[in-house]
C-alpha cells in the first residue's frame, strides 16, 4: 500500500470519521511516528544516543486504521501519509481540525460498573478489626 497526499488523507480520514458516525460502536487508531532512514549504523557504547538528535530532522508517518480484526480484514481501511518537517505546522493544524469535527459525534464510554464495583471494594466492613481511627488489629495473650 503507497502513502497517500495530504489531501487524499485528509479527504479519506473524514470518510472514515463519518462512517464511524453511522455505527453503533467502532474504533479508529490514529499513530504518528519518526520516519527513519536505513542507514546503517555502527551501535557503540558512546555512539548510544545519536538517534535522538540527528543532524537533519526527519518526517513524521501518519497512519489511520479502523481497528478491524482478522476475521474483518477485507473491511479494514488502512491509511498513511508521510509528512516532511517543513510542512508538519500546516498538517497538524489541519489534522487538528478533521479530528476534531470527527470526535464531536463519539459517546464517552460508560464507567458506571467499574464505579460501583471500586465504592464497594473500598466500603469498610463495620466492626471488623482494624477499622477506624485509631483501630488495631494486635491481641494481648495472657
Amino acid at each position: 500500500m503507497g502513502h497517500l497526499t495530504h489531501d487524499e488523507f485528509f479527504s479519506k480520514l473524514t470518510e472514515l470519521f463519518d462512517y464511524r458516525k453511522n455505527q453503533d460502536h467502532g474504533t479508529i487508531n490514529l499513530v504518528q511516528k519518526r520516519l527513519s532512514y536505513n542507514t546503517p549504523s555502527q551501535s557503540t557504547e558512546t555512539d548510544l544516543l545519536t538517534d535522538l538528535c540527528p543532524s537533519t530532522p526527519l518526517p513524521v508517518l501518519i497512519r489511520a486504521t479502523n481497528a478491524k480484526g482478522k476475521d474483518r480484514r477485507k473491511e479494514k481501511v488502512k491509511l498513511s501519509t508521510i509528512v516532511e518537517p517543513a510542512d508538519l505546522e500546516a498538517f497538524y493544524g489541519r489534522y487538528a481540525d478533521v479530528c476534531k469535527k470527527g470526535m464531536g459525534a463519539l459517546k464517552p464510554r460508560d464507567r458506571t460498573k467499574r464505579k460501583k464495583q471500586s465504592r464497594k471494594k473500598k466500603a469498610p466492613t463495620a466492626g471488623g478489626p482494624g477499622v477506624g481511627a485509631g483501630g488495631s488489629s494486635m491481641m494481648a495473650i495472657p
